[in-house]
């Protein structure tokens, strides 16, 4: 009996969470956007750089891939346009330097994930299950990221060099370093969203 009454207080608890943050006011939504801008920020401040690419192991994607979460449809990809357009104005709290330097491609990406899985869990209730977001993340993660930033990565290296480095080197800069991380951090996103996500439009009785 004391089990299911715990268990019903969380369900209820992220169900009061997940409707508050979903009815806040504009200026509300617009202070917890920045909020986790700078939570994205601050997370790109842990870094571990790698002699052989210019883009750095950080944590930044776990607040990412939260943000729409947190914040709902729209407001989680505002978030990060936020997070990129100040670092623009000359906030240093890019992992790589710039948005036109060679990490500004996994910029455009966190703008990109954000806004999908802020839509996906508002607009999906039955996928709000934990494997159901850890395949939305790992999606999210290796190809809304990896994509944009591989590409940018190339363009990168072909205005430095003069030629396109060849897709083998590439990945091996760009994206196979990652892949631990970037799995480790997905699955500690999606307990988290796990838990936040409310299973049912309802309030738990």
């Amino acid at each position: 009996m004391y089990n299911v009454k715990v268990l019903n207080d969380f369900k209820r608890a992220s169900w009061l969470f997940f409707n508050w943050s979903r009815n806040l006011t504009i200026v509300k939504k617009s202070l917890f956007a920045i909020g986790v801008a700078c939570l994205t920020g601050l997370s790109a401040q842990i870094r571990v750089s790698l002699p052989w690419t210019p883009v750095p192991i950080t944590l930044q994607t776990f607040f990412v891939l939260l943000a729409g979460v947190l914040l709902g449809r729209n407001w989680g990809g505002i978030s990060q346009m936020v997070y990129v357009y100040v670092g623009m104005l000359g906030v240093g709290w890019f992992a790589g330097g710039s948005v036109i330097g060679p990490t500004g491609g996994y910029l455009v990406g966190f703008v990109l994930a954000a806004f999908f899985l802020g839509y996906v869990v508002d607009r999906y209730v039955k996928l709000r299950t934990f494997s159901s977001i850890f395949l939305l993340m790992l999606f999210a993660n290796f190809f809304l990221i990896y994509t944009p930033g591989l590409i940018q990565l190339g363009f990168y290296f072909y205005l430095i060099k003069g030629s396109f480095p060849g897709f083998t080197p590439l990945l091996a800069m760009g994206f196979f370093p990652f892949i631990p991380g970037a799995i480790i951090k997905v699955l500690f996103a999606s307990v988290v969203a796990t838990a936040i996500l409310p299973r049912d439009v309802r309030p738990p009785v």
